[in-house]
């Protein structure tokens, strides 16, 4: 087999294993209503990274040509991790306000 295959399926294999971790962070996130314990700064250097990567997919194959399936699995996964952390960020900023909506009450 063709060694680009190889790493691209351990890419995609990479990037499939972090993005399970996201829809558990958004239904924490949806259930507890609280910004507590997240890290903004966290999440924002992770959509960074995974911007990062579906640039560099998108330079690959623009300029390199690279293709198959693996290679759009990965592409798939790297955007819809991009996605789902989108969704987490949102919600951080919806649990903020409703922190400080709690705290302005319990302290009225």
């Amino acid at each position: 087999m063709d060694l680009h295959i190889f790493t691209d399926l351990f890419e995609a294999l990479t990037i499939f294993c972090f993005g399970l971790s996201w829809p558990i962070s958004i239904h924490k996130s949806l259930v507890s209503k609280t910004a507590q314990g997240k890290s903004l700064f966290f999440e924002l250097f992770l959509l960074l990274g995974y911007a990062l990567g579906i640039t560099r997919k998108i330079v690959q194959v623009t300029l390199l040509g690279s293709t198959g399936f693996i290679f759009y699995l990965s592409f798939f996964f790297y955007i819809l991790n991009f996605v789902e952390i989108t969704i987490d960020v949102a919600l951080y900023f919806r649990n903020v306000r409703l922190d400080k909506a709690r705290n302005s009450s319990i302290h009225a």
